[in-house]
């Protein structure tokens, strides 16, 4: 049975998992809690020598880290990626952006709030105002489409929306992007995300 190491307050995590859900796919979970060092034990490094959640154990023992390669790898012949090679690739491309743009600001940002007890006073100034591009950017593009890439839900959907829906956490209100929102509630829709 394949088994994933994550941390159930990472939207890391969680996008792994969901999508195993909305697949249907057996799998067992192992919470690893990144607060208390579990991702720094030798065991844990030999199976992601990163020391990240979520990494994943296939059923043939081979392991599989980083949150949009195994969406990628447990996506492959599933509507969730798409058939169009250009509409695959731009999925791809919202999936780097995600990792580069997105998450760094408002996951950090939520990290060091929630988990991390600081003040809003004590967050880099920086990491807000990119926070609220990566957002404008989702905005501009939804304001168009329902879904990031063609006429339904991908990959891409589902790994922006594990931080963008609980971005209030780190302080970034949606109020200001309708069409994130209305997208937050269709994406969480279409992959059963309660």
């Amino acid at each position: 049975m394949l088994t994933v190491y994550g941390d159930i307050r990472s939207g890391n995590c969680l996008k792994v998992k969901w999508l195993l859900d909305r697949l249907g796919r057996d799998y067992r979970w192992v919470e690893t809690d990144v607060l208390s060092g579990a991702t720094r034990s030798a065991d844990f490094l030999a199976r992601n020598p990163a020391g990240q959640v979520p990494a994943v154990v296939l059923e043939d023992g081979r392991a599989l880290a980083q949150s949009n390669a195994i969406l990628g790898w447990l996506g492959e012949g599933t509507a969730f990626i798409p058939a169009d090679a250009y509409d695959r690739a731009r999925m791809y491309e919202w999936l780097f952006w995600e990792q580069y743009s997105h998450e760094p600001c408002i996951a950090v940002v939520r990290f060091q709030r929630l988990l991390g007890g600081k003040r809003p006073d004590e967050i880099e100034p920086r990491l807000m105002e990119r926070g609220h591009a990566a957002l404008g950017r989702m905005e501009a593009a939804l304001a168009q489409a329902n879904w990031l890439v063609g006429a339904g839900p991908t990959l891409a959907d589902l790994a922006l929306v594990a931080y963008t829906r609980v971005a209030h956490e780190g302080d970034f209100d949606l109020k200001p992007y309708p069409s994130v929102q209305g997208w937050v509630a269709r994406v969480e829709d279409a992959f059963g995300i309660r």
